[in-house]
């Protein structure tokens, strides 16, 4: 899928692209948000690449790197039941508000054709805010951050890989973290790569 076939998806003006851009050298503004990417059905691969696009398409965001692309076996399900996932994370920097960078996310997915029929169910892709700044929120709708992100390591791994020093609000070093969770079941894929959106 290329970002233009992405339903949600608007043409972004260059005096917005500009104004992120211009805004990446200011201190207050945009902010740093970390978004994990999983998919475990259809073309896996295609399908993160098609997120990224869409997310870097988002007036007021820009994708400022990519992780490798990581292989991991679904999470609390029943070994073998599932396809395995691709699992990527990507850094943002964005003017949105966490709540407007939320309903993105679920545009995305909603564009990817995401069904939410069952918990840890298969899907084509998953679009989840990790972090957010250093913002932490206990709000049912948005917890920042991520509320499990400190014990999966098919987010700590591919962040680790992009941010070596990145530091989980309220929990301490990523590469800490990921020390202490392991990385059974999670396998980076060296052949496959995600492009970075030019």
């Amino acid at each position: 899928m290329t970002p233009h076939s992405d339903p949600t998806v608007q043409p972004v003006p260059t005096s917005v692209v500009e104004q992120v851009d211009a805004a990446d050298t200011t201190l207050s503004n945009p902010q740093r948000a970390v978004i994990s990417l999983g998919s475990n059905l259809g073309n896996r691969l295609e399908t993160l690449q098609g997120a990224v696009d869409a997310l870097e398409d988002t007036p007021g965001l820009r994708v400022k790197a990519v992780s490798p692309v990581y292989e991991t076996e679904p999470w609390g399900v029943e070994p073998g039941s599932q396809p395995s996932y691709f699992n990527a994370v990507v850094v943002v920097k964005t003017t949105l508000p966490p709540a407007s960078l939320l309903e993105r996310a679920h545009a995305v997915e909603e564009a990817f054709h995401r069904v939410r029929d069952e918990r840890w169910g298969p899907r084509t892709i998953d679009v989840d805010i990790v972090a957010y700044a250093d913002v932490v929120s206990d709000d049912p709708v948005l917890t920042l951050p991520h509320p499990r992100a400190h014990e999966r390591a098919f987010v700590l791994a591919p962040w680790h890989d992009v941010e070596p020093e990145a530091q989980l609000a309220g929990r301490g070093p990523v590469a800490e973290l990921l020390a202490g969770v392991g990385r059974e079941g999670v396998a980076p894929r060296v052949d496959l790569e995600l492009r970075l959106p030019e």
